[in-house]
């Protein structure tokens, strides 16, 4: 990619996306095109090849898509599959009939099977059934993988397929009903902590083990990725760390400063047992995270207080 190379975004608001514009613009690309919602819904098919049609971005970064916890999969599964499938096909078809140089289409550490062999390797996909908590969303993000591979095949384009580990930061959604598990233990320890309450109820067991990433670190392997990697399989970005959700917790709590104990509710559901990825592949490449989990931590919690108010009123 040049500096001035037309790149559009999907997805520039969301937790990847805009983290993404961050990067680049820092990077000192000068092109950049995005979108919002209210001016172009990428549900719409004949929209979104208008708008490519109309700006014929070189390079797509395919951020956009619903995402939530085990919850808001739990009660929203149709939306899940729906509106990530519709989103992919129309941005993915839309690169290809107008001729992008290159996309990249971020997937999900949930494409991979429930009982996965860990950490978990690329050649994994497919190999097993998938974790039934989120089990729509992550048939579309597998989806989403095979349509690229099918385009590369058939078209001869450059669509490249990335599996992030779980993400978190600035812009994450601190929505209580349908957030992850950071924005959500960040939500409650600080309510508690403003409110003195004395303990905190939080979901499951704090037995599943799960591998977290700085969002911003995403962003940079993203570019990175676009600059140098041009293969159809598909390649995990991860921090080759991992930690129990019962630790993060205590990190948490300890980040944001709330001092009352914990309530674990054994009667929500876990999740995968265990979703950390085998990064391998990426680290011969010559990339690696940044980010410690407590930093990141730190810097998600800054932004939340700093952006408080407007958060409360979305």
């Amino acid at each position: 990619m040049q500096r001035d190379s037309k790149i559009y975004v999907a997805g520039h608001t969301g937790l990847v996306g805009s983290a993404i514009v961050r990067r680049l613009i820092n990077d000192g690309y000068t092109n950049i095109i995005t979108i919002n919602h209210e001016e172009l819904d990428l549900l719409r098919q004949s929209d979104v090849e208008g708008f490519f049609k109309t700006t014929k971005p070189q390079y797509v970064i395919l951020a956009a898509g619903r995402v939530g916890g085990i919850r808001a999969n739990m009660s929203m599964p149709a939306n899940f599959i729906y509106e990530n499938l519709m989103i992919q096909t129309n941005v993915i078809h839309s690169a290809y009939l107008f001729g992008a140089a290159k996309l990249l289409f971020l997937s999900s550490a949930c494409s991979y099977p429930r009982e996965c062999s860990q950490p978990m390797k690329e050649e994994s996909l497919l190999s097993g059934y998938l974790e039934p908590t989120n089990e729509p969303y992550a048939v579309a993000k597998v989806a989403g993988i095979k349509m690229c591979q099918a385009y590369n095949r058939q078209y001869g384009v450059n669509f490249i397929c990335a599996v992030p580990a779980n993400l978190y930061g600035q812009n994450d959604n601190f929505n209580p009903e349908d957030s992850h598990v950071i924005p959500a233990l960040i939500m409650k320890f600080h309510e508690a902590k403003i409110k003195r309450k004395p303990a905190v109820t939080v979901w499951g067991t704090g037995k599943p083990v799960r591998e977290f990433m700085y969002v911003d670190d995403l962003a940079d392997a993203c570019l990175f990725l676009m600059r140098h990697y041009d293969q159809e399989d598909i390649i995990n970005i991860g921090v080759g760390e991992e930690i129990s959700i019962q630790k993060l917790m205590f990190l948490v709590k300890e980040v944001v400063g709330y001092n009352g104990g914990l309530i674990f509710d054994a009667s929500n559901p876990d999740g995968f047992p265990r979703k950390s990825l085998d990064i391998s592949k990426l680290t011969k490449l010559g990339w690696q995270a940044e980010t410690p989990l407590k930093e990141g931590l730190q810097k998600t919690y800054d932004w939340y207080l700093k952006n408080l108010t407007e958060i409360n009123t979305k």
